[in-house]
């Protein structure tokens, strides 16, 4: 994949920021689960917050690419920094695709600006990876609909500003029957769960939101009514690439955690890089993550030319999460007894990789979607 200028210096200062600002609080962030205030606005400052969107909406005007550098650099350092810069993807990405003049004015400028955190509300108890059979509802009254459900493992729930939910306004039409709605997470109703403990993301704060007779005006309605479901796939394609370099980066931080180790581990009267069994496991995870580098920034050069990615979003997102947890398990190998250890960055990198293949669709969706594709006529 070859990078133009513009974004080799986007990679510069993403890679300074995250050796700068992120690795040093990262198992600061890892025990608390929340990012100092000075960081969030330093990120915003950068333009990190407003990468893909629109200059005229406050945003960079960058492309997918660059989203995924940004993504694959941070995460290097700080899976869990991801967070950071939601509002490039799935919490940012319905009103940029799909909303009005009004509603982008209103949700999206102060989104690019870092101004308010947004959430996605797909996910419910009963409904993950099946996301058309939701049974959040949403009633018409008037000029507002009512809603009424729960959804579960939402990212940044407990901070969010506002959060783009699907509901049911037609219990008997399927998947036709799901509707976007735009709900503040002020109005009165909405309320989220306890955090939840997770093995890893730390930083990256996820609870429920509980919506109970939560009055939402018809204006707040995302695209179409009846057209949630479609809106919702869309949305995922592009976020699947995003996970996907997420995953980039987590393996090339557990690469570059391997590669230091081993370079400063003496036994037997020498550094264990100097081990063909060692250099051996380096090269094999060093070209896969080249692979995944190459599935990653594919898929999102495709997207920036407008080309349907859903085959290659979900290929990248199953090779490169499945290659972030196998080389985090090789690189705590080559730690040995202290890659067990929290002194060492790669028992947090080891734990955080482990949610890449489930979220976002778990690897066994994806499969069954390039499936789909390899079995399609042609």
């Amino acid at each position: 994949m070859i990078f133009d200028a513009k974004h080799e210096m986007i990679r510069k200062l993403a890679r300074e920021f995250a050796e700068n600002e992120l690795e040093p609080i990262a198992n600061d962030v890892d025990k608390t689960g929340v990012y100092p205030q000075d960081v969030w606005d330093k990120v915003a400052r950068y333009g990190f917050t407003g990468i893909t969107i629109p200059k005229e909406y406050g945003g960079m005007g960058g492309d997918f690419k660059a989203l995924s550098i940004v993504c694959e650099e941070f995460c290097a350092k700080d899976v869990s920094a991801s967070s950071l810069i939601m509002g490039n993807s799935l919490s940012g990405e319905p009103f940029q695709m799909f909303g009005t003049e009004e509603q982008k004015q209103k949700y999206l400028v102060p989104l690019a600006k870092g101004e308010k955190i947004a959430s996605f509300g797909l996910t419910e108890p009963g409904a993950g990876c099946d996301a058309g059979s939701v049974s959040t509802t949403a009633v018409e009254d008037g000029d507002y609909y009512i809603l009424n459900g729960r959804k579960t493992f939402i990212t940044m729930a407990p901070f969010c500003d506002y959060v783009t939910i699907f509901a049911k306004t037609d219990l008997h039409s399927g998947t036709h029957g799901i509707t976007a709605f735009i709900v503040e997470s002020n109005w009165e109703g909405f309320s989220t769960g306890k955090p939840e403990e997770k093995m890893g993301i730390h930083g990256s704060q996820t609870s429920d939101i509980i919506l109970e007779n939560v009055r939402v005006p018809k204006s707040n309605i995302l695209g179409k009514v009846g057209r949630g479901f479609n809106i919702a796939m869309s949305i995922l394609d592009a976020g699947r690439v995003t996970v996907a370099s997420q995953s980039l980066g987590a393996a090339k931080g557990a690469l570059d955690e391997a590669v230091k180790y081993s370079k400063e581990r003496v036994q037997f009267g020498r550094p264990i890089s100097k081990f063909q069994n060692t250099q051996f496991t380096l090269a094999d995870m060093a070209t896969k993550v080249e692979a995944a580098r190459q599935l990653v920034y594919s898929a999102a050069d495709k997207l920036d030319h407008g080309q349907k990615v859903t085959t290659e979003a979900a290929m990248a997102k199953y090779f490169a999460s499945e290659i972030a947890n196998e080389v985090a398990y090789k690189s705590v190998q080559i730690h040995g007894g202290y890659g067990y250890m929290k002194d060492y960055a790669i028992e947090r990198i080891y734990r955080d990789a482990r949610i890449l293949p489930i979220y976002e669709g778990t690897s066994e969706i994806q499969k069954l979607v390039i499936s789909r594709s390899v079995l399609a006529d042609k």
